[in-house]
């Protein structure tokens, strides 16, 4: 297992000419070993960025992705059209928060034909990335209940008649990435499982309810819970031996977020259950409640503190970030503990609200306070 007491989460702030590019791309103006070129170029940029911030653990800033989850859609055929929004649910909040989306929304057209798998999802990402660095390459996937809402009975029932089914065609293809990935030399492969986060907040509980139960299952979110574990175990399951991390957002994009509360609600049967290395949390703010509920962390789970937001540009004080650090540490060993941001810079292509300038004095932020603590 890696140990490392300093983390990223996954994706940074796609430069400007990356943007322009991936519009020139999709506008046919721009030819695509052209394109690639300028895509090895935003990647070369934030290796070095996490370099000489002095980072252990190293990704490509999922400068390849249009969102943190879109390789999927990317490299699979079955999934109709949709938007950034299509994958999480409920009212975005924050400064920056636009429109009312309902959870009883449409699923726009969701999964529409069975899933084929055109190319491997991150496979091209890990080997460029694998060639630029010597630290830890670490290369991100989405947890495969994330796509429950892509399945319904409307657009989806006559390549899936189930929800299991569908998942069951999704979990697989994720196995087969991560063997993939492991055959090429990964150690440590992240799965981002923002659904989870989701269950804690009533407003947004309440859409897994509904669709586990059009789906033809029980609308019990402990029986939920235990299935969508299963299906993330089965994903880990498919490689050995690699360190897996297992992210649980609240929902990141454009600086802004959808469910809070305290973790209490879905600690003990996620953080026993999941068979992940590390535990990368979210706790950036006063919505993520308190660190109570990491008393339900087994021994052998590493825990990363998601301490350093993303979202703002506000620098946090390192004496601040250290005591912090201490408060946890009286319900999981400090030498068990490790320090990253709360999230990505840039979970799409949209990207926070912050300059790139805060995003690099933030991951030094993130690194002293590592040393400061850990030496």
């Amino acid at each position: 297992m890696i140990r490392s007491h300093v983390d990223v989460v996954g994706s940074l702030l796609r430069p400007a000419e990356l943007l322009a590019a991936q519009k020139k791309f999709a506008a046919g103006e721009l030819q695509p070993a052209d394109f690639k070129k300028i895509e090895d170029r935003a990647v070369d940029q934030a290796v070095t960025l996490q370099e000489e911030a002095g980072l252990e653990i190293v990704t490509d800033g999922e400068m390849r992705r249009q969102s943190f989850q879109a390789q999927m859609t990317a490299a699979v055929d079955g999934f109709g059209e949709h938007t950034l929004d299509a994958f999480l649910w409920g009212q975005w909040h924050g400064d920056q928060a636009t429109g009312d989306w309902s959870l009883a929304r449409p699923v726009a057209l969701g999964v529409v034909g069975k899933l084929r798998r055109r190319r491997h999802l991150g496979a091209e990402e890990f080997t460029y990335l694998r060639a630029r660095t010597r630290r830890i390459a670490k290369i991100t996937l989405p947890s495969p209940s994330l796509w429950v809402n892509f399945w319904s009975r409307q657009h989806s029932s006559h390549a899936y008649p189930t929800l299991e089914s569908f998942l069951a065609d999704v979990t697989e293809i994720l196995c087969e990435e991560v063997a993939e990935l492991a055959r090429l030399g990964a150690t440590y492969i992240q799965m981002d499982a923002p659904h989870y986060a989701l269950l804690i907040d009533p407003a947004t509980q309440g859409f897994y309810e509904q669709q586990a139960a059009q789906g033809g299952h029980s609308a019990s979110v402990q029986q939920w819970l235990d299935r969508a574990l299963e299906l993330d175990n089965a994903v880990i399951n498919a490689a050995s031996p690699v360190t897996f991390g297992f992210h649980l957002c609240r929902g990141n994009q454009a600086s802004r977020w959808l469910a809070e509360g305290s973790y209490e609600p879905i600690a003990s049967t996620v953080f026993r259950k999941i068979k992940a290395h590390r535990l990368l949390l979210e706790y950036d703010d006063v919505r993520s409640g308190s660190f109570e509920a990491l008393r339900h962390v087994p021994d052998d789970k590493f825990v990363v503190l998601g301490l350093i937001t993303t979202k703002t540009p506000h620098m946090e004080d390192r004496q601040e970030l250290t005591q912090r650090i201490r408060d946890a540490s009286r319900y999981v060993p400090l030498e068990r503990l490790a320090l990253s941001p709360q999230c990505g810079f840039a979970s799409s292509v949209i990207g926070n609200h912050i300059s790139p300038e805060d995003e690099k004095r933030k991951l030094r932020l993130l690194v002293e306070t590592a040393r400061a603590v850990w030496g």
